[in-house]
Formats: C-alpha cells, structure tokens, sequence
C-alpha cells in the first residue's frame, strides 16, 4: 500500500495550477486523487478534473475537486492513471477495474499520459494479466464464442452477486486469459475490428511517462512519446 501512495504523490508533483487533469481509476490512481484534493483544499490548486469512472467522479466531487466532463474541454494536459501490466517496451494493459472504455478515451485526448505502479506490474511481456474487452450486451455470446474459437481462453467477467459484470457504460467484459501476448500491435488490430467489441484493455504506445514504486523509492520514467492527436 505505501509504494502506490508514493507514486501517486510523486505523481501529483506534475500537477499544476491551470491544468486540465485525467484522474485515473483504481486502487494507486485513489492516492493520486486523494492528494490532488488535499492540494486544491490546503494549497489553493487550481485545476479542473476529468474523471475515468464513476467512482473516481464520486471520490473527487468528496474531495472538492471541480470537474468536467471530456466532451466540455478542448484536450487534457495531463492524465495520471494505473495499469495491470507494463512491458519492457512500455506497452500496457488496463481494463481490471472495468474502466478502460472511459480510460482509454480520456487518454486519447491527453498531452502527457503517466502511469502510476508498484514494480510488481513490469512484465516482459504482456498477457499473464487478463485482457478485458468491453462488450455490447447484444451478441455477447457470439463475440464469446468467437473468441473462444480463436483459442484465446475467453471468460465472462462475474460481478460478486453471480451475474454478468456491467461497467459504467452498462456493457460486458470479457476476459481473454492469454497466457503471453506475443505481437500485441496485431492482436490489437484484430481486436479494433472485431464488431461488437467496443474497446480492448491494450493501451499501445501511449505513455509518456512510467512512475514505478519499489523498496529503493519510486523510479521516474520518461517515455518520450506523444500519442495526443494533434500531436501524431
């Protein structure tokens, strides 16, 4: 637990008045958020937040943080958000919090993108943590059986009353139990065709920068890249 508070406060060191900010959903992506509404209450931080998820807007709103919604900004300057997994060539999988359909939208609209993990999510290679697909409720079975025909392990993702998990958007998710992703570009393209998924938990050459905590502090990771539209 104190190596993701001290990635989302180093996080948080990023964050500046005037800013536009993606808060991120999940158990590290909390601390981050916590400590943005400490400094909007104790510092006078001017920022307006861009929520992930449905929790994260309720935690925010806690916090008084003032919010927007993605549809009323121009772009975000920074969004600081978790993963599941991080490979050596900083590929990622999100998705195990339900929330990569909204996640993945705020990010496509961000200037910088920041990761925030403990060390135990660096991986060689991606694919030992399930791959969540977000699916229409229409079709589902067939999208499954599909999947399941590719070889790709698929499983519906159960909510704790036994039912079908929904996410905040009220669709499915299924869980592809991979293994290891050899190519993920090509599995990602073929997942961008598939009809009726309507997003996949692989967030390709996206980050810019990787905070990483461990027992030796927090390791701060420049990625260099630029994935905001007007900047391809």
């Amino acid at each position: 637990m104190e190596l993701k508070k001290a990635v989302g406060l180093k996080a948080a060191e990023y964050i500046k008045s005037g800013m536009i900010v993606g808060l991120g959903t999940g158990s590290t992506a909390y601390y981050f958020v916590e400590e943005i509404g400490r400094r909007v209450k104790e510092e006078g931080l001017e920022v307006t937040g861009v929520t992930t998820s449905i929790r994260t807007k309720e935690q925010a709103l806690s916090l008084g943080i003032p919010l927007k919604n993605i549809d009323d900004v121009t772009h975000v300057d920074i969004t600081v958000d978790g993963a599941d997994e991080i490979s050596t060539d900083f590929h990622g999988i999100k998705g195990g919090g339900g929330a990569h359909l909204i996640e993945k939208i705020v990010a496509s609209n961000s200037k910088e993108i920041i990761w925030i993990v403990d060390d135990s999510k660096m991986v060689d290679k991606l694919g030992a943590f399930p791959l969540p697909l977000e699916v229409i409720k229409y079709g589902s079975q067939q999208v499954f059986n599909h999947l399941e025909e590719k070889g790709y392990k698929p499983a519906f993702r159960m909510d704790e009353a036994g039912g079908k998990y929904l996410t905040d958007e009220d669709n499915y998710i299924i869980d592809l139990h991979l293994g290891t992703i050899e190519n993920p570009t090509a599995l990602e393209a073929e997942l961008n065709q598939m009809v009726g998924v309507v997003e996949h938990g692989l967030f390709l050459n996206m980050v810019t920068r990787v905070l990483v905590g461990s027992a030796d502090g927090v390791q701060d990771i420049a990625i260099g890249r630029q994935y905001y539209s007007e900047g391809k």
